[in-house]
């Protein structure tokens, strides 16, 4: 797990002490959650072939990340079908 900056640490120092306070309305929360519930749901399954050496630094990646392999591959799928998967080499 990286170490966090000093920004982040203060903002992790406030959660812990119960000094934040959420600014959404009851109405943005039920459709924050709505939309979460319906982009979360996994009603498919799909089987694909890799290399053992891209598995290996897939489950390494997901370590480092804090998330089951399979959560991160499917994150990985998703970003890429929604435009947001920036390439860095670029």
């Amino acid at each position: 797990m990286k170490k966090l900056d000093v920004e982040e640490q203060s903002i992790l120092s406030a959660y812990e002490a119960g000094a934040l306070t959420s600014v959404a309305s009851k109405a943005e929360l039920a459709k924050f959650k709505a939309a979460a519930r319906s982009t979360a749901v996994k009603d498919k399954r799909v089987n694909i072939r890799l290399s053992s050496g891209d598995l290996s630094d897939i489950q390494i990646r997901a370590l480092q990340e804090g998330v089951p392999y399979q959560t991160l591959i499917a994150s990985v799928l998703h970003k890429y079908v929604t435009g947001r998967l920036s390439d860095t080499n670029s």
